[in-house]
Protein backbone atom coordinates (compact mmCIF):
# COMPACT_ATOMS: atom_id res chain seq x y z
CA UNK A 1 0.00 0.00 0.00
CA UNK A 2 1.24 3.48 -0.75
CA UNK A 3 2.17 5.61 2.15
CA UNK A 4 -0.24 8.33 3.09
CA UNK A 5 1.59 11.60 3.08
CA UNK A 6 0.60 14.15 5.67
CA UNK A 7 -1.18 17.21 4.34
CA UNK A 8 0.23 20.38 5.83
CA UNK A 9 -2.22 23.23 5.75
CA UNK A 10 -0.52 26.48 4.91
CA UNK A 11 -1.50 29.38 7.13
CA UNK A 12 -3.15 32.30 5.37
CA UNK A 13 -1.32 35.63 5.28
CA UNK A 14 -2.34 38.28 7.79
CA UNK A 15 -2.94 40.92 5.11
CA UNK A 16 -6.29 40.94 3.27
CA UNK A 17 -7.07 43.30 0.41
CA UNK A 18 -10.79 44.01 -0.09
CA UNK A 19 -11.70 45.29 -3.57
CA UNK A 20 -15.14 46.50 -4.61
CA UNK A 21 -14.56 46.66 -8.36
CA UNK A 22 -17.27 49.10 -9.42
CA UNK A 23 -17.90 50.30 -12.96
CA UNK A 24 -17.08 53.95 -12.16
CA UNK A 25 -14.72 53.68 -9.20
CA UNK A 26 -12.85 50.99 -7.29
CA UNK A 27 -13.29 51.06 -3.52
CA UNK A 28 -10.38 49.21 -1.96
CA UNK A 29 -8.57 48.88 1.33
CA UNK A 30 -6.98 46.47 3.77
CA UNK A 31 -9.08 44.65 6.34
CA UNK A 32 -8.36 45.63 9.95
CA UNK A 33 -9.72 44.98 13.42
CA UNK A 34 -10.90 48.59 13.75
CA UNK A 35 -11.79 49.77 10.25
CA UNK A 36 -12.08 53.48 9.58
CA UNK A 37 -13.48 55.36 6.60
CA UNK A 38 -9.98 56.65 5.86
CA UNK A 39 -8.80 53.08 5.27
CA UNK A 40 -10.79 52.92 2.03
CA UNK A 41 -9.30 54.37 -1.15
CA UNK A 42 -11.59 55.43 -4.00
CA UNK A 43 -9.88 54.96 -7.36
CA UNK A 44 -11.22 55.80 -10.80
CA UNK A 45 -11.78 52.53 -12.67
CA UNK A 46 -10.89 53.84 -16.11
CA UNK A 47 -8.19 54.80 -18.57
CA UNK A 48 -8.44 58.33 -19.94
CA UNK A 49 -6.94 60.12 -22.93
CA UNK A 50 -6.95 63.89 -23.17
CA UNK A 51 -6.79 66.07 -26.28
CA UNK A 52 -3.00 66.01 -26.54
CA UNK A 53 -3.10 62.16 -26.53
CA UNK A 54 -1.65 61.84 -23.03
CA UNK A 55 -2.92 58.74 -21.21
CA UNK A 56 -4.01 58.74 -17.56
CA UNK A 57 -4.42 55.51 -15.59
CA UNK A 58 -6.78 55.21 -12.62
CA UNK A 59 -5.83 57.69 -9.86
CA UNK A 60 -3.67 59.72 -12.25
CA UNK A 61 -6.87 61.22 -13.66
CA UNK A 62 -7.20 63.44 -10.58
CA UNK A 63 -3.98 65.24 -11.58
CA UNK A 64 -5.34 66.22 -15.00
CA UNK A 65 -5.94 69.95 -15.52
CA UNK A 66 -7.95 69.82 -18.74
CA UNK A 67 -10.89 67.42 -19.01
CA UNK A 68 -12.15 68.89 -22.27
CA UNK A 69 -13.14 66.17 -24.76
CA UNK A 70 -11.43 63.57 -22.58
CA UNK A 71 -12.11 60.02 -23.80
CA UNK A 72 -12.63 57.29 -21.19
CA UNK A 73 -12.13 53.56 -21.52
CA UNK A 74 -13.86 51.57 -18.80
CA UNK A 75 -13.23 47.82 -18.36
CA UNK A 76 -16.60 47.22 -16.68
CA UNK A 77 -19.73 47.12 -18.84
CA UNK A 78 -23.22 46.40 -17.51
CA UNK A 79 -21.67 45.68 -14.13
CA UNK A 80 -19.24 42.96 -15.27
CA UNK A 81 -15.51 43.04 -16.09
CA UNK A 82 -15.34 42.47 -19.84
CA UNK A 83 -11.96 44.00 -20.67
CA UNK A 84 -9.19 42.50 -18.56
CA UNK A 85 -6.49 44.20 -20.64
CA UNK A 86 -7.64 47.57 -19.33
CA UNK A 87 -8.49 46.25 -15.87
CA UNK A 88 -5.00 44.76 -15.47
CA UNK A 89 -3.43 48.13 -16.31
CA UNK A 90 -5.58 49.76 -13.62
CA UNK A 91 -4.85 47.07 -11.01
CA UNK A 92 -1.12 47.13 -11.79
CA UNK A 93 -1.04 50.87 -11.21
CA UNK A 94 -3.32 50.87 -8.14
CA UNK A 95 -2.17 47.79 -6.22
CA UNK A 96 1.29 46.88 -7.50
CA UNK A 97 2.82 50.21 -8.49
CA UNK A 98 5.80 51.38 -6.49
CA UNK A 99 4.06 54.63 -5.51
CA UNK A 100 0.66 53.08 -4.85
CA UNK A 101 -0.93 53.68 -1.44
CA UNK A 102 -2.31 50.14 -1.53
CA UNK A 103 0.91 48.52 -2.75
CA UNK A 104 1.03 44.82 -1.95
CA UNK A 105 2.80 41.57 -2.76
CA UNK A 106 0.06 39.23 -4.04
CA UNK A 107 1.93 36.15 -2.77
CA UNK A 108 1.52 37.46 0.79
CA UNK A 109 -1.98 38.88 0.41
CA UNK A 110 -5.50 37.49 0.52
CA UNK A 111 -7.99 39.00 -1.94
CA UNK A 112 -11.70 39.58 -1.36
CA UNK A 113 -13.30 40.69 -4.63
CA UNK A 114 -16.91 41.72 -5.29
CA UNK A 115 -18.99 41.07 -8.38
CA UNK A 116 -22.49 41.96 -9.55
CA UNK A 117 -25.27 39.41 -8.98
CA UNK A 118 -25.91 36.81 -11.68
CA UNK A 119 -22.51 37.19 -13.35
CA UNK A 120 -22.08 34.90 -16.40
CA UNK A 121 -19.94 31.83 -15.55
CA UNK A 122 -17.55 32.53 -18.43
CA UNK A 123 -16.71 35.96 -16.99
CA UNK A 124 -16.31 34.44 -13.53
CA UNK A 125 -13.85 31.90 -14.90
CA UNK A 126 -11.85 34.64 -16.63
CA UNK A 127 -11.68 36.55 -13.36
CA UNK A 128 -10.53 33.47 -11.41
CA UNK A 129 -7.79 32.75 -13.95
CA UNK A 130 -6.46 36.31 -13.84
CA UNK A 131 -6.39 36.37 -10.03
CA UNK A 132 -4.62 33.03 -9.62
CA UNK A 133 -2.52 32.66 -12.77
CA UNK A 134 -1.56 36.26 -13.51
CA UNK A 135 -1.32 37.71 -10.00
CA UNK A 136 -1.00 34.54 -7.87
CA UNK A 137 -2.74 35.84 -4.76
CA UNK A 138 -2.27 33.64 -1.70
CA UNK A 139 -6.03 33.13 -1.37
CA UNK A 140 -9.08 34.51 -3.09
CA UNK A 141 -12.75 34.90 -2.28
CA UNK A 142 -15.29 36.23 -4.77
CA UNK A 143 -18.56 37.59 -3.38
CA UNK A 144 -21.75 39.15 -4.65
CA UNK A 145 -21.19 42.82 -3.79
CA UNK A 146 -24.48 43.56 -1.94
CA UNK A 147 -23.98 40.54 0.37
CA UNK A 148 -21.04 42.20 2.15
CA UNK A 149 -23.36 44.94 3.42
CA UNK A 150 -24.87 42.42 5.83
CA UNK A 151 -21.63 42.44 7.84
CA UNK A 152 -21.72 46.20 8.46
CA UNK A 153 -23.02 47.63 11.71
CA UNK A 154 -26.16 48.79 9.91
CA UNK A 155 -28.31 49.25 13.03
CA UNK A 156 -25.81 51.77 14.40
CA UNK A 157 -26.82 54.08 11.55
CA UNK A 158 -30.31 54.31 13.06
CA UNK A 159 -29.23 55.37 16.52
CA UNK A 160 -28.74 52.06 18.34
CA UNK A 161 -25.63 51.28 20.34
CA UNK A 162 -22.50 50.52 18.33
CA UNK A 163 -21.47 46.90 17.99
CA UNK A 164 -18.74 45.68 20.30
CA UNK A 165 -15.62 45.26 18.20
CA UNK A 166 -14.45 42.34 20.36
CA UNK A 167 -17.46 40.14 19.65
CA UNK A 168 -17.66 37.88 16.63
CA UNK A 169 -19.13 39.61 13.60
CA UNK A 170 -22.24 37.89 12.32
CA UNK A 171 -24.32 39.01 9.32
CA UNK A 172 -27.63 40.80 9.69
CA UNK A 173 -30.58 38.41 9.81
CA UNK A 174 -32.59 40.18 7.10
CA UNK A 175 -31.41 42.97 4.82
CA UNK A 176 -32.97 44.33 1.64
CA UNK A 177 -30.22 45.98 -0.41
CA UNK A 178 -30.97 48.44 -3.21
CA UNK A 179 -27.68 49.04 -5.03
CA UNK A 180 -27.92 51.83 -7.62
CA UNK A 181 -24.55 52.32 -9.29
CA UNK A 182 -22.97 53.44 -12.53
CA UNK A 183 -24.10 50.57 -14.76
CA UNK A 184 -27.38 49.40 -13.27
CA UNK A 185 -29.55 49.07 -10.18
CA UNK A 186 -29.92 45.73 -8.42
CA UNK A 187 -32.37 44.64 -5.73
CA UNK A 188 -30.86 41.92 -3.52
CA UNK A 189 -32.66 40.45 -0.46
CA UNK A 190 -30.21 38.92 2.02
CA UNK A 191 -30.95 36.28 4.64
CA UNK A 192 -28.08 35.88 7.10
CA UNK A 193 -25.75 37.47 4.55
CA UNK A 194 -26.72 35.13 1.72
CA UNK A 195 -28.57 36.45 -1.33
CA UNK A 196 -31.95 34.87 -2.05
CA UNK A 197 -31.39 34.07 -5.69
CA UNK A 198 -34.98 33.83 -6.92
CA UNK A 199 -35.78 37.31 -5.58
CA UNK A 200 -32.84 39.20 -7.10
CA UNK A 201 -34.00 41.81 -9.62
CA UNK A 202 -32.16 44.23 -11.89
CA UNK A 203 -33.00 47.57 -13.53
CA UNK A 204 -30.72 48.60 -16.39
CA UNK A 205 -30.70 52.23 -15.28
CA UNK A 206 -27.62 53.66 -13.59
CA UNK A 207 -25.43 56.71 -13.45
CA UNK A 208 -24.07 56.16 -16.96
CA UNK A 209 -27.53 56.25 -18.54
CA UNK A 210 -28.44 59.37 -16.56
CA UNK A 211 -25.27 61.14 -17.69
CA UNK A 212 -25.87 60.22 -21.34
CA UNK A 213 -29.46 61.45 -21.14
CA UNK A 214 -28.34 64.75 -19.61
CA UNK A 215 -25.76 65.10 -22.40
CA UNK A 216 -28.51 64.81 -24.99
CA UNK A 217 -30.76 67.36 -23.28
CA UNK A 218 -27.98 69.89 -22.76
CA UNK A 219 -26.68 69.45 -26.32
CA UNK A 220 -30.14 70.21 -27.72
CA UNK A 221 -30.92 73.17 -25.47
CA UNK A 222 -27.53 74.78 -24.79
CA UNK A 223 -24.11 73.63 -26.01
CA UNK A 224 -22.97 70.51 -27.84
CA UNK A 225 -21.47 68.51 -24.98
CA UNK A 226 -21.81 65.02 -26.45
CA UNK A 227 -18.03 64.51 -26.12
CA UNK A 228 -17.83 65.96 -22.60
CA UNK A 229 -18.53 62.95 -20.40
CA UNK A 230 -16.59 64.21 -17.42
CA UNK A 231 -18.05 67.71 -17.47
CA UNK A 232 -21.67 66.54 -17.80
CA UNK A 233 -21.21 63.91 -15.10
CA UNK A 234 -19.94 66.62 -12.74
CA UNK A 235 -22.96 68.78 -13.60
CA UNK A 236 -25.28 65.83 -12.91
CA UNK A 237 -23.74 65.13 -9.52
CA UNK A 238 -23.84 68.80 -8.48
CA UNK A 239 -27.17 69.96 -9.89
CA UNK A 240 -29.60 67.04 -10.29
CA UNK A 241 -32.10 65.99 -7.65
CA UNK A 242 -35.06 63.64 -7.34
CA UNK A 243 -38.37 65.48 -7.24
CA UNK A 244 -41.05 64.48 -4.74
CA UNK A 245 -43.65 66.31 -6.86
CA UNK A 246 -42.61 65.55 -10.42
CA UNK A 247 -45.77 66.81 -12.14
CA UNK A 248 -45.87 70.00 -10.07
CA UNK A 249 -42.20 70.81 -10.64
CA UNK A 250 -42.57 70.09 -14.34
CA UNK A 251 -45.49 72.50 -14.64
CA UNK A 252 -43.64 75.21 -12.74
CA UNK A 253 -40.70 75.05 -15.13
CA UNK A 254 -42.91 74.95 -18.21
CA UNK A 255 -42.93 78.18 -20.18
CA UNK A 256 -46.69 78.48 -20.10
CA UNK A 257 -46.81 78.90 -16.30
CA UNK A 258 -43.71 81.00 -15.71
CA UNK A 259 -45.85 84.03 -14.97
CA UNK A 260 -47.66 82.20 -12.17
CA UNK A 261 -44.65 80.65 -10.49
CA UNK A 262 -44.90 82.99 -7.51
CA UNK A 263 -48.14 81.30 -6.53
CA UNK A 264 -46.47 77.87 -6.40
CA UNK A 265 -45.55 76.12 -3.15
CA UNK A 266 -41.85 76.54 -4.01
CA UNK A 267 -40.44 79.53 -5.90
CA UNK A 268 -39.22 78.74 -9.38
CA UNK A 269 -35.83 80.20 -8.52
CA UNK A 270 -35.15 77.13 -6.37
CA UNK A 271 -35.30 74.98 -9.50
CA UNK A 272 -33.76 77.23 -12.15
CA UNK A 273 -30.01 77.58 -11.70
CA UNK A 274 -27.04 78.68 -13.79
CA UNK A 275 -24.27 76.10 -14.06
CA UNK A 276 -20.97 77.84 -14.84
CA UNK A 277 -18.76 75.69 -17.03
CA UNK A 278 -15.05 75.36 -16.19
CA UNK A 279 -12.58 76.99 -18.58
CA UNK A 280 -9.69 74.67 -17.49
CA UNK A 281 -7.43 77.71 -17.12
CA UNK A 282 -8.60 79.17 -13.83
CA UNK A 283 -10.20 75.94 -12.57
CA UNK A 284 -11.27 72.42 -13.44
CA UNK A 285 -14.63 72.39 -11.64
CA UNK A 286 -17.92 73.91 -12.67
CA UNK A 287 -20.16 75.48 -10.04
CA UNK A 288 -23.77 76.47 -9.42
CA UNK A 289 -25.01 80.00 -8.94
CA UNK A 290 -28.53 81.46 -8.65
CA UNK A 291 -30.31 81.95 -11.95
CA UNK A 292 -30.00 85.42 -13.46
CA UNK A 293 -32.65 87.05 -15.60
CA UNK A 294 -31.86 87.19 -19.31
CA UNK A 295 -31.39 90.97 -19.25
CA UNK A 296 -28.87 90.78 -16.42
CA UNK A 297 -27.03 87.90 -18.07
CA UNK A 298 -26.88 89.77 -21.39
CA UNK A 299 -25.38 92.81 -19.65
CA UNK A 300 -22.73 90.59 -18.05
CA UNK A 301 -21.84 89.03 -21.40
CA UNK A 302 -21.42 92.45 -22.99
CA UNK A 303 -19.15 93.60 -20.17
CA UNK A 304 -17.20 90.34 -20.38
CA UNK A 305 -16.48 90.93 -24.06
CA UNK A 306 -14.80 94.18 -23.11
CA UNK A 307 -12.61 92.30 -20.64
CA UNK A 308 -11.69 88.94 -22.20
CA UNK A 309 -9.91 87.77 -19.08
CA UNK A 310 -13.18 87.20 -17.20
CA UNK A 311 -15.34 85.54 -19.86
CA UNK A 312 -17.32 82.61 -18.52
CA UNK A 313 -19.79 80.26 -20.14
CA UNK A 314 -22.87 79.10 -18.28
CA UNK A 315 -26.03 77.18 -19.04
CA UNK A 316 -29.40 77.46 -17.36
CA UNK A 317 -30.70 74.18 -15.96
CA UNK A 318 -34.39 73.86 -15.20
CA UNK A 319 -36.43 70.71 -15.57
CA UNK A 320 -33.28 68.83 -16.64
CA UNK A 321 -32.33 68.77 -12.98
CA UNK A 322 -35.14 66.39 -12.02
CA UNK A 323 -36.30 64.80 -15.29
CA UNK A 324 -32.94 63.01 -15.63
CA UNK A 325 -33.04 61.24 -12.22
CA UNK A 326 -36.72 60.49 -12.81
CA UNK A 327 -35.54 57.66 -15.09
CA UNK A 328 -34.70 55.69 -11.95
CA UNK A 329 -38.42 55.62 -11.16
CA UNK A 330 -39.89 55.71 -14.68
CA UNK A 331 -37.52 54.29 -17.33
CA UNK A 332 -40.41 54.25 -19.82
CA UNK A 333 -40.08 58.05 -20.07
CA UNK A 334 -37.41 57.37 -22.70
CA UNK A 335 -39.03 54.24 -24.09
CA UNK A 336 -37.27 51.61 -21.93
CA UNK A 337 -39.67 48.70 -21.38
CA UNK A 338 -38.69 48.30 -17.73
CA UNK A 339 -40.19 48.94 -14.33
CA UNK A 340 -38.71 51.60 -12.05
CA UNK A 341 -37.08 50.97 -8.68
CA UNK A 342 -40.33 50.93 -6.59
CA UNK A 343 -42.06 48.45 -8.89
CA UNK A 344 -38.92 46.31 -9.02
CA UNK A 345 -38.80 46.25 -5.21
CA UNK A 346 -42.35 44.85 -5.20
CA UNK A 347 -41.39 42.29 -7.85
CA UNK A 348 -38.48 41.20 -5.66
CA UNK A 349 -40.73 40.87 -2.62
CA UNK A 350 -43.11 38.70 -4.63
CA UNK A 351 -40.29 36.16 -4.95
CA UNK A 352 -39.98 35.86 -1.15
CA UNK A 353 -42.18 34.05 1.36
CA UNK A 354 -44.75 36.53 2.76
CA UNK A 355 -43.40 35.90 6.25
CA UNK A 356 -40.15 37.67 5.30
CA UNK A 357 -41.79 40.80 3.91
CA UNK A 358 -42.03 42.77 7.21
CA UNK A 359 -38.41 42.01 8.12
CA UNK A 360 -37.15 42.94 4.65
CA UNK A 361 -39.16 46.17 4.40
CA UNK A 362 -38.02 47.09 7.91
CA UNK A 363 -34.36 46.77 6.90
CA UNK A 364 -33.94 48.46 3.52
CA UNK A 365 -30.41 49.64 2.77
CA UNK A 366 -29.79 51.89 -0.25
CA UNK A 367 -26.19 52.02 -1.50
CA UNK A 368 -24.35 53.03 -4.66
CA UNK A 369 -23.41 56.36 -6.22
CA UNK A 370 -26.99 57.31 -7.12
CA UNK A 371 -28.03 57.03 -3.46
CA UNK A 372 -26.21 60.31 -2.86
CA UNK A 373 -28.61 62.17 -5.13
CA UNK A 374 -30.66 64.66 -3.15
CA UNK A 375 -34.28 63.60 -2.65
CA UNK A 376 -33.86 59.96 -3.70
CA UNK A 377 -34.27 58.50 -0.21
CA UNK A 378 -37.40 60.53 0.52
CA UNK A 379 -38.96 59.64 -2.83
CA UNK A 380 -38.15 55.95 -2.50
Amino acid sequence: MPRHSKVHEQALPAKTLVVDNGAYTIKAGYASANPQAEDCCVISNSLARERDKRIYVASEISSCQDFGEMAFRRPVEKGYIVNWEAEKAIWDHSFFGAKSVLHCDPHDTNLVLTEAPNAPPSLQNNCDQIVFEEYEFASYSRHVGPSLNAYHDVQHLFGTAARDQKTEISPAECLFVVDSGFSHTTITPLLYGRPIQQAIRRVDVGGKLLTNYLKELVSIRHYNLMNEDYLVNEAKENACFVSNDFRGDLERTWKGVLKNHKQASEPLEEILIDYVLPDYNTGTKGFIRPHELSSVAQTKKISALANPGVIEDSMTLGNERFTVPELLFNPNDIGMPEAGIPETVLQSLSGLPPGLWPAMLGNVLVVGGNSKMRGLMERL
